[in-house]
């Protein structure tokens, strides 16, 4: 196994990776470091774990969705694998409101 280094949000990371799956592995970096990046941006949110844990629940709605509608989809017709912009400001903000009602009261995330 190899080791890779990337980037995630302007920080460094060393990631082991096996032989081969080192497209997949900075697919998935890009990915991480894009919707990350994405909630920074907006500006509601400031901790790096926060939008973390944003961008983690927003990757994992999305590959959820994917998978639902490629069970449901007849074969011909593919999953569409993007969503519109503004479906995802609203579940960003929706996930952002339920994050900071559950995290109301520890003030160690802010």
């Amino acid at each position: 196994m190899k080791q890779i280094e990337v980037q995630i949000m302007g920080q460094s990371y060393l990631l082991g990776c096996p032989d081969g799956g080192e497209p997949q592995l900075r697919d998935a970096v890009e990915r991480v470091d894009a919707a990350m990046c994405k909630i920074r941006d907006a500006g509601k949110v400031k901790a790096r774990d926060r939008i973390a844990v944003l961008a983690s629940l927003n990757l994992a709605f999305d590959l959820a969705a994917q998978q639902a509608a490629a069970v449901a989809a007849p074969a011909a017709a593919p999953a569409p694998t993007t969503a519109e912009p503004g479906e995802v400001d609203a579940k960003a903000a929706q996930l952002i409101q339920k994050l900071d009602q559950a995290l109301a009261g520890d003030g160690h995330l802010l």
